[in-house]
């Protein structure tokens, strides 16, 4: 069992009963005990665990990663998925941008001088307000700490009535059956603003590609365009389920 696997699988444990002890992950997961005390340390830098005497605890909103930790992470590779689909951004209107800190980075490539720009990402409205003639919107909502995101209920009921000729989005994981969030509120707000676009991109860095997540956004046939820096063998794949991939 990989990393990822292993990280997925100890967070559906603390989502169920909020804490756990190394011994019991151990036992659950076929693993060491140093195996689980790395994982729990390396889950600890991004956010998504405590570590407590023993174990560890489920971080308020541990479901993913702070936006200013992913946005450093992988710095190189999301640039160059960046480099990847700036050629194929098409003349648009209004656009939806996720909170994605590779959409962060993609925007900060990008003019939006007298665009309409919806984002339910904190990071990206204050990168974007900083634009003259802008007009930005930021849809009510739950602002979730860790991720800098605007999510929930009042989100997705205020983007319903939002219709968009561009859609820019990356996800938490990709293979061949779509894309992946690790949470239920990112993959309804992503799922929502993708049925109402005329346009949609997908943008991620090869990281992502073949990893897990639990809850699918959409099949990659669904996007208009799919950007990546990944190499020639993992492109055909995905072009192989449906998807439009373009590469460096």
């Amino acid at each position: 069992m990989s990393y990822s696997q292993r990280k997925d699988e100890i967070l559906s444990v603390l989502k169920t009963q909020k804490s756990a002890s190394v011994e019991e992950l151990s036992r659950r997961l076929f693993v060491s005990p140093a195996t689980i005390r790395r994982d729990l340390n390396e889950m600890q830098k991004l956010g998504l665990v405590e570590r407590s005497h023993g174990g560890a605890v489920l971080t308020e909103g541990g479901d993913e990663i702070s936006i200013l930790i992913r946005k450093a992470k992988n710095a190189k590779e999301k640039g160059a998925a960046v480099n990847a689909i700036l050629p194929y951004i098409p003349e648009f209107s209004t656009v939806f941008i996720d909170n994605s800190s590779t959409c962060l980075a993609l925007a900060e490539r990008l003019n939006f001088s007298h665009k309409t720009v919806v984002t339910n990402g904190l990071h990206v409205a204050l990168r974007l307000a900083q634009q003259d003639d802008v007009n930005l919107i930021l849809p009510g909502g739950e602002i979730r700490s860790n991720t800098s995101a605007v999510l929930g209920t009042l989100t997705t009921s205020v983007l319903a009535d939002f219709r968009f000729d561009l859609a820019l989005f990356s996800c938490a994981a990709v293979n061949e059956q779509g894309a992946w969030e690790l949470s239920l509120d990112t993959m309804r707000v992503k799922k929502l603003a993708l049925e109402n676009s005329k346009q949609r991109l997908l943008v991620f860095d090869r990281t992502k590609v073949f990893t897990q997540a639990t809850y699918r956004t959409a099949e990659l046939k669904d996007y208009d365009l799919i950007a990546t820096d990944a190499d020639d063998e993992a492109v055909e794949i995905l072009r192989a389920s449906g998807g439009n991939v373009v590469n460096l």
